[in-house]
């Protein structure tokens, strides 16, 4: 169903780790109770979703939000980011493909260049892809009808978006830092999926040192996870052996490397 496209590969480690629907999400309660009622209204109405603008620093879950959201809607993602849509030919190839009501991720999308934003602006708005056909004297534009879909755009940094682009997302919503106790759940959540028995006390601490992000949350959980196979450890694992492992990797108390 999530096909990767434009140069996004696929098959990452923490592919594995994300959540698929609203309820296995953890955190950003604000933005779940938002995007969960948008997603039942277009359910009823048997419309796509408004196109949705995430944004927010690096790592907190945009993308796992774009998948969960196909996942509620039933559709296919196609995953992309702004660099790979250098050409106008990348950004069209793409838009004559999308189905009906399908999900369009862009990553990055404060990086897309001026041609591309000029080519997404009929297509977000009016579902219309304007193609100049020819050249010179002769070029002419030949308009083609698209479906109904659905853009979601992530960028850390919504203040690079023209005016234009920003106004046309129906949706416009923050991911904020996650606090401990969701940070918590994170880990123990991925420790099972990972097949790890961690203590509380060793949950809180890679909490406590992956600085609100849960990416980093994982990547550490990880190399706990290396510091406990290569010891060979069975049973449960303890905070001293999660402080070994982070020391190892120079991640000092305040998550900082």
């Amino acid at each position: 169903r999530f096909r990767a496209s434009a140069g996004e590969s696929g098959g990452r480690p923490d592919d594995g780790l994300r959540p698929k629907r609203l309820d296995d999400y953890i955190g950003q309660d604000e933005l779940k109770q938002v995007l969960g009622i948008a997603v039942q209204a277009a359910l009823g109405r048997g419309e796509a979703l408004d196109h949705v603008l995430l944004y927010g620093p690096p790592g907190l879950g945009k993308t796992t939000m774009a998948l969960v959201l196909a996942e509620e809607l039933g559709v296919t993602c196609r995953i992309t980011s702004a660099p790979a849509l250098e050409r106008p030919r990348d950004i069209v190839g793409l838009l004559v493909n999308v189905q009906p009501r399908d999900l369009l991720f862009i990553d990055e999308i404060h990086r897309l260049n001026r041609v591309a934003e000029e080519l997404l602006y009929p297509a977000m708005e009016d579902r219309r892809l304007d193609l100049t056909v020819g050249k010179g004297s002769t070029a002419r534009t030949r308009a083609l009808d698209l479906p109904p879909f659905t853009l979601v755009g992530a960028t850390t940094r919504a203040g690079a978006l023209s005016s234009p682009l920003r106004d046309r997302f129906g949706l416009i919503q923050r991911l904020e830092f996650y606090g401990l106790e969701d940070l918590q759940a994170i880990v123990e959540r991925a420790a099972g999926l990972l097949n790890l028995e961690l203590s509380e006390a060793a949950c809180t601490e890679i909490a406590r040192r992956c600085r609100g992000t849960p990416r980093i949350a994982n990547r550490l959980l990880r190399r706990v996870r290396d510091v406990a196979c290569v010891r060979e450890v069975s049973g449960c694992i303890d905070v001293q052996l999660v402080d070994e492992a982070l020391t190892l990797h120079r991640v000092d108390g305040k998550g900082l490397d």
